[in-house]
């Protein structure tokens, strides 16, 4: 049975994959020896050299993709030590592969999967790079919003808000607070939108970072003082959510309930997204 060797190597390499707290994704140099199948690590170093050296020859810089860390790994039941790590970015883990031993079929695996993924992000970065400076932002403030909304949801169910029911009230309590009184309904309705349509995916830029401030804010409150209880929650969420309005108010700032209504992010997305080739007629 024949086997897909790009979808083995999105298996053996995404799994040791890792993502740091700003979302930016890194191989730890010590995994990836053990995923290409080198017993010895140090062997795997002078790999590792070649591929610095490579790096410095592409132009590019070298720390900005190979970065030096320690690590604690666990000897026995209580025995512990430090390691060396070397923290890889994608594009250094692609000059690992090309300068690693070629007889290990493993490292073919390799080649091909982080030749045809590091290609697929240039493509990306390209892509992003035609966009506005207000699609970008969006993009990026979009995300941050669904990441803390989901970070929010998980703070509100510590305080008591359980069901789906109390979590859309507790949302409309924050709504309220920064739109001077109106819950999602009313917001939906001010800004003419379909019921089918998001009122986050057609906010801008300034929408959407009070929206990003207000989620943060709650969160780290209902946190920092170990809220409590849905009506406690609710009040809080209000209350953080009145707090940036009147900011807004004191800097001479346009209301969020005023400010325009933008396409779709979807469409902005879709600009970042290949266009599929088309069939040639024969």
């Amino acid at each position: 049975m024949s086997i897909d060797i790009t979808q083995a190597g999105q298996t053996l390499f995404e799994e040791i994959r890792h993502v740091d707290e700003q979302g930016v994704e890194y191989w730890k140099s010590r995994e990836l020896a053990k995923a290409l199948s080198y017993s010895d690590y140090r062997n795997f170093l002078s790999v590792i050299k070649k591929a610095k050296a490579a790096c410095l020859n592409s132009g590019e810089k070298v720390e900005n993709h190979f970065g030096d860390i320690t690590e604690m790994v666990q000897l026995a039941k209580t025995a512990q030590r430090k390691v060396d790590v070397v923290k890889l970015s994608r594009y250094a883990c692609y000059l690992i592969v090309q300068n690693a031993d070629p007889s290990k079929e493993v490292v073919a695996l390799g080649q091909t999967y982080f030749a045809v993924q590091t290609r697929t992000r240039e493509l990306q970065e390209e892509r992003r790079a035609q966009l506005t400076e207000e699609e970008q932002n969006r993009l990026f403030l979009r995300g941050e919003v669904a990441k803390h909304n989901t970070q929010l949801a998980a703070a509100a169910q510590d305080a008591g808000v359980e069901t789906s029911q109390e979590y859309a009230i507790f949302q409309n309590c924050g709504y309220r607070g920064l739109y001077g009184g109106l819950e999602a309904k009313d917001i939906h309705a001010r800004k003419r939108l379909k019921k089918s349509q998001q009122i986050l995916d057609h906010m801008g830029s300034t929408e959407l970072a009070a929206n990003l401030f207000r989620a943060t804010q709650t969160e780290e409150r209902l946190r920092r003082e170990g809220i409590k209880g849905k009506q406690n929650a609710n009040r809080a969420h209000e209350e953080v959510g009145a707090k940036v309005r009147q900011t807004i108010k004191e800097l001479g700032g346009t209301m969020p309930e005023d400010l325009p209504v933008a396409d779709s992010i979807k469409k902005v997305e879709k600009k970042l997204k290949p266009t599929p080739k088309r069939k040639k007629l024969k």
